[in-house]
């Protein structure tokens, strides 16, 4: 089957979606550095399954548009562009799927529309509450220690330059860095003064890869070629934006029914998500029905152990839609 691409226009931005098959709809939530084209594998798996798969480049990112306030990329922002696009393909529901900051996307639009969501499969990113202070302040406590991404992408125009001048080495350098064959965290040894993304992170072998072919990088690192890496930077400068806009959820949890998948060596799972990741997600999501650890895997879990995670996400959907194949909305 063939990948179908338009456009869907309305909440003020005009957003490229690629979709395959029929059914119910499951929608896939990419991260930072992606777009659509990361669930590319996973979308041919669920539409031969007997689903709509559709995923949106989400704001900034590829053929979508990238608005110049950092006020259009909040979560709440991004969720009314995908309750646009439910609208727009007739359906009240649809199963969200999320990675990075996907599954951060796919976790707040539970708590904030859960009438719209038959259910959440999420990768790699855990939920955990609210904290109590803006994320920001805890960067800059750690960026005293070590470099961090989090703390260094929030200054304008500095990773905009360093990494926008430099795309396909940035792009090879942060995937490889990623994955289950290096130790993301190994960029905390650097110092955070005078140092720049490209300094901490490795060097990549050269392409092909064990789970990325050439043809799949080339096709990632075209849509970055073109526009930039500013709009998926100010994901990351919206985040003390999003906790303003979360107060009212501060103590909510999450009650749509929930699968959750991890690689053994994801970098977020070790020391992005607090001390007990799992134990968190277990207290705040009462209709979590399974979690699921992928091994020899990082946190491009879904290219570098595709037939598992396919076979989950599969599963995980027979179970929250039943004869779905049969199920518009």
């Amino acid at each position: 089957m063939e990948f179908t691409h338009r456009f869907v226009t309305g909440n003020g931005i005009r957003m490229h979606v690629a979709e395959q098959g029929e059914g119910h709809p499951v929608i896939f939530c990419h991260g930072f550095p992606h777009t659509w084209f990361m669930w590319h594998r996973q979308l041919e798996a669920v539409a031969a399954a007997g689903y709509r798969a559709i995923a949106p480049d989400l704001r900034g990112y590829g053929r979508t548009d990238v608005p110049a306030d950092i006020e259009g990329y909040t979560n709440r922002a991004v969720i009314g562009d995908l309750l646009g696009l439910l609208d727009d393909i007739g359906a009240d529901q649809a199963v969200f799927v999320g990675l990075d900051f996907g599954a951060a996307l796919v976790w707040e639009l539970a708590l904030r529309a859960p009438e719209r969501v038959s259910g959440v499969i999420v990768l790699n990113n855990p939920f955990a509450p609210r904290p109590p202070r803006p994320p920001s302040q805890l960067w800059a406590k750690a960026a005293e220690r070590h470099f961090l991404h989090l703390d260094y992408f929030q200054k304008p125009g500095l990773a905009d330059a360093e990494l926008g001048g430099r795309t396909r080495e940035f792009l090879a350098r942060v995937y490889f860095s990623l994955s289950a064959d290096y130790h993301y965290l190994d960029t905390w040894r650097f110092p955070a003064e005078g140092t720049g993304y490209l300094d901490v992170l490795p060097e990549a072998p050269l392409l092909p890869w064990r789970w990325l072919s050439i043809a799949e990088f080339d096709t990632l690192a075209q849509d970055f070629e073109r526009t930039g890496v500013t709009g998926g930077l100010n994901w990351y400068r919206a985040l003390d934006r999003n906790w303003e806009l979360t107060a009212e959820f501060a103590d909510a949890k999450i009650d749509v029914p929930t699968y959750f998948l991890y690689g053994d060596r994801d970098p977020d799972m070790e020391g992005f998500s607090g001390r007990d990741p799992l134990a968190t997600l277990r207290d705040n999501v009462p209709d979590l029905r399974a979690v699921t650890k992928v091994a020899d895997a990082g946190h491009l879990v879904q290219l570098e152990r595709t037939n598992e995670v396919n076979a989950l996400i599969t599963d995980h959907l027979r179970d929250l839609v039943p004869n779905s194949a049969n199920v518009v909305a």
